[in-house]
């Protein structure tokens, strides 16, 4: 019988999914494009929205560490309803749970298992994929086992795109299983006191939509 094991006891790092899944980090720049060019504008009430959000977010974290409950609560579900990935056509589910084998690996290679914190779909279509994470947990953390979480998805033919957040920071990946490449964002970040780029992530979140939608 075979073993199945907890992703996030699996893949502890970057070089364990690039082991088992044969992955590797694209070189060519023009492999993840889409966190950068052609982002769609944000309207005023939007960046005021946003605004309210990362004011809020400040507020809580000068109290000290936030559960990842509550930057569930105060930061991700309120994106996702801004950018409208509750309602039709689009579906939010929470805490989804998927097995991913590993190729090729053999008997003696156990099927991993793990939890989505939420994914967000279209027409059983994957949309984008969230990782959330505490206060204080580094989002770079966690990009092992989002890229596993990323290689359970069902469909090869387009690419799969997820987001890694602690409520501070947010990191986009994407991933081409046939090709088995992947590709990171930049790190946005509501440290920054100059500018809100929770701006960015709403823009380039929409760009991902869009790319769905067409």
């Amino acid at each position: 019988m075979v073993e199945t094991v907890g992703i996030t006891k699996a893949i502890t790092n970057l070089n364990d999914i690039r082991s088992k899944f044969n992955l590797s980090e694209a070189t060519d720049p023009q492999f993840f494009t889409e966190w950068y060019e052609e982002l769609p504008e944000i309207g005023e009430s939007e960046k005021q929205s946003l605004n309210r959000l990362k004011n809020r977010y400040l507020y809580y974290a000068g109290e000290g560490p936030i559960t990842e409950g509550t930057v569930n609560i105060i930061m991700l579900s309120p994106l996702l309803e801004l950018m409208g990935l509750c309602d039709p056509p689009f579906k939010v589910l929470g805490e989804q749970y998927v097995k991913v084998e590993i190729e090729g690996g053999g008997e003696e290679e156990p099927i991993l298992e793990g939890f989505i914190d939420a994914l967000v779909v279209r027409n059983k279509l994957w949309v984008v994929l969230i990782e959330s994470k505490r206060y204080g947990f580094s989002v770079r953390q966690a990009l092992p086992q989002t890229l596993a979480y990323m290689m359970a998805n069902p469909t090869s033919e387009m690419p799969t795109f997820g987001m890694i957040t602690n409520g501070e920071d947010y990191i986009f990946i994407k991933l081409n299983k046939q090709v088995r490449q992947y590709g990171f964002s930049n790190k946005f970040t509501l440290s920054n006191p100059q500018t809100n780029e929770l701006y960015e992530v709403m823009r380039v979140m929409k760009r991902i939509i869009g790319l769905v939608l067409q």
